[in-house]
């Protein structure tokens, strides 16, 4: 069974509080199947996952695996665990799916995701490992969020976005992309997640007018704005009305011909705020190719744009297939 699956799957305290190696040497010395039953209903059968099932092939593999441990003991068969996996096997695979992603607080990100790497030709539809080392730092940063307006460049489906809403309490979160279908996804996923957009300021930057108004009619805290942000063309006058405080990215820097884009964007917002005091800014980054990240670096300094590594965080809350080699690096703009 995937380590993951504590994390994505389990949602009771009981069990999510025991480590996988020992819930699965109890599995094994179990005289019944009561523990397989619970475990059972506390992953593919618990209501979070019934209402909201991850992809066919997961659950797929997941029951497979789980039936391969329980035949592996002496407990008798359960007949349940089988007619799941048969009424998995009857569904049709789809490229969409759900994830879900439980937060150190106890409340959950639900994504609707795609289970291509690639779909609508665009990376944008699936949530990548920077965003969530990126939420995992947040969350253990919540001060540097807290009653701020938060602009995230390149939110994709929203992971990172709705956990920092969830978890540290901005003032104004602005999500922004480029990719109609990656808008129109992030958008279903916010209010998946019980927020809500307000009306007519959907996928197109504010003026500040319109950014104004929007914070007078929009009594939720926080309040979510998603900005439709081409870096290359955008200018300053239209981010005016943003006024960030704090700006955040992840996994932004993986193509060099973006490179000079992301740090044009960066050098307009330096300039954008009313009091002319340049935003705190903080990009995450999955190295997988050095050179790039390694021209990023030396772009930022050609154009005298300081920066220092964060120290990565000692907790893990969410599990990866393959640990990543994911920096956190501050800009000083």
């Amino acid at each position: 069974l995937s380590l993951r699956f504590q994390r994505r799957f389990l949602a009771a305290r009981p069990l999510r509080s025991l480590p996988w190696p020992e819930l699965e040497q109890n599995l094994r010395a179990a005289p019944d199947s009561s523990l397989l039953r619970d475990i059972l209903h506390e992953t593919i059968l618990h209501p979070l996952c019934v209402k909201y099932p991850p992809s066919t092939t997961y659950r797929r593999c997941f029951l497979t695996e789980l039936i391969k441990k329980h035949e592996s003991t002496a407990a008798e068969p359960l007949d349940e665990l089988y007619d799941t996996l048969a009424d998995v096997l009857r569904e049709e695979e789809s490229m969409q799916c759900y994830k879900n992603y439980l937060l150190p607080t106890g409340d959950c990100v639900t994504l609707s995701e795609s289970t291509a790497m690639i779909s609508g030709g665009t990376t944008g539809l699936i949530t990548w490992d920077a965003a969530l080392h990126l939420a995992e730092w947040a969350v253990e940063n919540p001060e540097l969020f807290r009653d701020r307006t938060v602009l995230e460049l390149g939110s994709g489906i929203g992971f990172t976005g709705i956990a920092i809403c969830k978890t540290c309490q901005p003032k104004t979160y602005i999500f922004s992309d480029c990719h109609h279908c990656v808008l129109r996804q992030l958008g279903e996923n916010i209010h998946l997640n019980g927020f809500v957009l307000e009306p007519g300021v959907t996928w197109s930057v504010q003026t500040e007018s319109q950014r104004q108004e929007v914070e007078a009619k929009n009594c939720q805290n926080p309040k979510l704005v998603v900005a439709e942000l081409d870096w290359g063309s955008v200018t300053e006058k239209e981010l005016v009305g943003l006024q960030p405080d704090v700006v955040i990215a992840a996994d932004v820097v993986y193509d060099p011909e973006i490179i000079l884009a992301l740090i044009g964007m960066l050098q307009k917002l330096s300039t954008c705020r009313a009091d002319r005091k340049a935003p705190e800014v903080f990009i995450a980054s999955t190295i997988r190719n050095p050179d790039t990240y390694l021209l990023f670096q030396a772009e930022l300094d050609k154009v005298g744009i300081s920066w220092q590594i964060i120290p990565a965080q000692g907790n893990s809350n969410f599990l990866y297939d393959v640990q990543p080699n994911v920096t956190v690096l501050q800009l000083f703009i």
